[in-house]
């Protein structure tokens, strides 16, 4: 997993609520294990006709927003069932972070654990940014995840929420699995220290 610590970039926005993860990534690419090739599945109802032809009106298939960084969904954002292949397929189309007035638990966890930031922020600044990338596709934001930022082009700076223990796995590119890993050491001299405890364990 890529590191996030400070990151600028461009914006493309679908100020639409309720946006579910089977949107994000139907359930029929749900069989496949590999996050290759998710990226251009990702909002595949939206974004291609019948014949797998692209919409010309759906942002992520307008040149203007080609390599935006950022996604500025609508409230809800990651609604519907639990899959890991929404974040993979965002991660997979260009986006290191999606703001939101307000993300679905699961979705923002899944998000997390694979190294896509959930930006929260307040109506306002969702309204102003959603504005910016409408009308000027090369206005850029910074994301400061060191300092829990999100930094407009006007120099405003918008905290935003992020757990400790997601803020440090972001921060150092480690997931859960990642993390546990670099404790070997001290889980090694913990269970050192207490032999009863392991050949208990051992002998149940």
């Amino acid at each position: 997993m890529e590191p996030i610590t400070k990151f600028s970039g461009s914006m493309v926005a679908l100020p639409i609520n309720d946006i579910d993860t089977d949107q994000i990534i139907p359930a029929r690419y749900l069989k496949v294990t590999d996050k290759n090739g998710l990226g251009a599945a990702c909002f595949s109802d939206w974004r291609y006709n019948a014949d797998g032809s692209p919409k010309a009106d759906f942002p992520l298939n307008q040149p203007a927003y080609q390599g935006a960084q950022v996604l500025v969904g609508g409230h809800n954002f990651g609604c519907g069932s639990s899959r890991e292949h929404a974040p993979w397929a965002l991660l997979g189309a260009g986006f290191k972070a999606v703001v939101s007035t307000y993300f679905a638990d699961i979705f923002r966890n899944n998000a997390l654990k694979n190294g896509l930031l959930p930006v929260v922020v307040d109506a306002e600044t969702h309204k102003q940014l959603v504005s910016l990338a409408q009308e000027d596709p090369t206005a850029q934001v910074t994301v400061d995840l060191e300092s829990q930022k999100l930094i407009l082009p006007d120099g405003r700076g918008v905290t935003f929420p992020v757990d400790a223990f997601s803020r440090y796995c972001l921060l150092n590119g480690v997931d859960q699995l990642g993390f546990v890993l670099g404790l070997d050491e001290q889980i090694a001299s913990y269970e050192g220290q207490t032999p009863g405890r392991v050949n208990t364990l051992a002998t149940a």
